[in-house]
């Protein structure tokens, strides 16, 4: 069963344009990495620049247990822990239907 989820982040003012090119960085990684992961994509709030939003959905639990272990999620914590304005924050969501 595949995990979906959105992971909120907020930055520091005026560290968005950093945080959007860290993210671009590990988002290529990803790609690049983790077969397992299905949908890696970043959205930036329109209306609250400092926020962001992560889709993520993940083969499985055993792919989403490896992304938060990967050494490029630890490279991308140490260059996005300065700037982020508090911890992100994980919703877990259970799919209904699909087109």
């Amino acid at each position: 069963m595949s995990i979906t989820l959105l992971a909120k982040l907020k930055v520091q003012p005026g560290k968005d344009a950093e945080f959007a090119a860290a993210a671009k960085e590990m988002i290529a990684t990803v790609k690049a990495l983790e077969p397992g992961t299905l949908a890696y994509t970043l959205h930036q709030n329109a209306k609250d620049p400092t926020e962001f939003i992560y889709y993520e959905v993940y083969q499985d639990q055993a792919a989403f247990d490896a992304h938060g272990k990967t050494d490029h999620m630890k490279a991308f914590g140490g260059k996005i822990g300065a700037i982020l304005a508090g911890r992100p924050e994980l919703i877990f969501l259970t799919e209904i239907a699909r087109k």
